[in-house]
């Protein structure tokens, strides 16, 4: 599988289905946008902190190892430090499979991981 991981300050956007290899059935794409509210209370934006170099490495790592699960042709992943207003997009997904179960367990289960074992932090800006 190709992984592609991206950390960056710059805004991210949504690609959409583009093309893709001729073994893809599916292209999950998912956009992680910072909401207007946190517990009930309005926040401005989030503030993520990341350690890069760990950060990459294991996001690399956990797709590497979901493959296993997951066989997924491609997945890109961009996720943005510093601050990041609300309605903003903090992290992009983009994963291309043969069939969409394999793109949607993927998708599931890398999310769900990133966010326990990947050090990258926030804090809520009001």
């Amino acid at each position: 599988m190709k992984i592609v991981v991206e950390i960056t300050r710059e805004p991210l956007q949504a690609r959409g289905v583009t093309a893709a290899e001729s073994a893809t059935g599916a292209v999950v794409e998912f956009a992680g946008v910072v909401r207007g509210e946190e517990n009930g209370a309005p926040i401005a934006a989030l503030d993520y902190e990341a350690y890069e170099p760990m950060a990459r490495a294991e996001m690399e790592r956990l797709a590497q190892e979901l493959s296993a699960d997951y066989p997924c042709h491609r997945m890109e992943v961009a996720h943005r430090i510093g601050r990041v207003p609300a309605g903003e997009v903090s992290i992009l997904v983009r994963i291309e499979a043969k069939h969409r179960a394999e793109a949607f367990g993927m998708l599931s289960a890398f999310m769900d991981r990133l966010k326990r074992d990947v050090p990258i932090w926030k804090k809520i800006s009001p």
